[in-house]
């Protein structure tokens, strides 16, 4: 088989060793154990999975995180195997069964685009209440944030295809957000999941797990945050314009109130697409393209919020509230078109 199992490792206990063993035993895929600054006592393991049972092992000076890890891993891959289809990613604390990690390994050539995900079923009675309600609240998150399924978003066995290791390589984070940040990225450039049913092992009722659903729903809706901010920055700028032109251009005719609120919006707009395009969703996409749809949007949200508030303007609701409300919907829409439409990256993730 053309794959490589990448597991890093910081502090193993004979278990690592149990792993690789199964692995050997199930398989014949290269194993690639990263140390990642552990401590010397352990030397004797990785001496013995490097001499005794052939794994390739690299060794960090200190620690530098398991996102580190991986990627050092990958690119140790690239350069000792250039015909590889792909690399499994699996934990050292013996979570993943070997069986396991060979699944994972050989739907590598059946999906040769996409992510593959090792997922565990958290509806058992052996899964801690942490990891169960966690991954629960971070999928639901996760779904929201970027419209797309992942049933376990904490897994650690993962299938990476040849065509996808740059991408990894390229993907922010050192440490644990790494995997999260994976992720995210992924479902952002429009590569696909392929999520595949494994065993849910828990040791020591998970106590070894650095999973925080408070902090990585948080790194989900980053993106939604950096959108509100660049909104408020040029609503504001909006308004300024429009006072300046208004009152020191154009004058506060109708004719003037109308040219002022014209030449701002379209002022503030081009910032608006600007700072999304470039900050907010950080695409790479096609400039004309994006501004045209961009555009289109720009055009149907001053339609529809003054649409709105002159239908909704009878009602005993003060027309400044009302506005808000429309506004906030739009917002949300907003959001969600620019995200899924406008600035997603064309990525050549799709299925052959």
């Amino acid at each position: 088989m053309n794959t490589a199992i990448i597991i890093p490792a910081l502090n193993p206990d004979d278990k690592l060793i149990r792993l690789v063993e199964g692995i050997k035993h199930t398989g014949d895929s290269a194993i690639i154990i990263v140390d990642d600054g552990s401590k010397l006592s352990c030397n004797s393991i990785f001496t013995k999975l490097e001499y005794n049972l052939g794994c390739i092992v690299c060794r960090h000076a200190e620690n530098k995180g398991k996102g580190e890890a991986l990627k050092t891993g990958i690119r140790r891959a690239i350069s000792e195997f250039p015909e590889l289809s792909g690399v499994v990613t699996a934990d050292a604390d013996g979570q993943h069964l070997p069986a396991d990690i060979l699944h994972i390994a050989q739907a590598l050539t059946k999906h040769p685009h996409s992510l593959i995900l090792g997922t565990r079923d958290f509806s058992s009675d052996n899964v801690p209440f942490k990891s169960r309600w966690g991954n629960r609240i971070t999928s639901l998150v996760f779904m929201l944030g970027t419209k797309t399924l992942c049933r376990d978003t904490q897994t650690g066995l993962r299938g990476i295809p040849a065509s996808l290791l740059d991408f990894c390589l390229n993907v922010p984070g050192s440490r644990f957000e790494y995997e999260m940040n994976m992720l995210t990225t992924a479902a952002h450039k429009r590569i696909p999941f392929v999520m595949l049913p494994i065993s849910t092992v828990y040791l020591e009722n998970n106590q070894s797990s650095h999973f925080n659903p408070i902090k990585d729903s948080f790194r989900i809706y980053v993106n939604i945050l950096k959108f509100g901010i660049s909104s408020l920055f040029c609503a504001i700028a909006d308004l300024t314009l429009f006072s300046l032109f208004a009152y020191c251009l154009f004058g506060q005719t109708s004719t003037g109130i109308f040219t002022s609120t014209i030449m701002a919006r379209c002022l503030s707009g081009g910032m608006n697409f600007a700072i999304n395009k470039r900050w907010c969703f950080e695409s790479e996409g096609n400039h004309f393209t994006q501004a045209l749809k961009y555009f289109v949007l720009f055009c149907a949200q001053i339609l529809l919020s003054s649409t709105f508030v002159t239908l909704f303007s009878k009602l005993p609701i003060n027309l400044t509230v009302l506005k808000m409300l429309i506004d906030g919907a739009l917002f949300v829409l907003s959001y969600f078109v620019q995200s899924r439409f406008i600035f997603k990256d064309e990525t050549s993730a799709d299925e052959n």
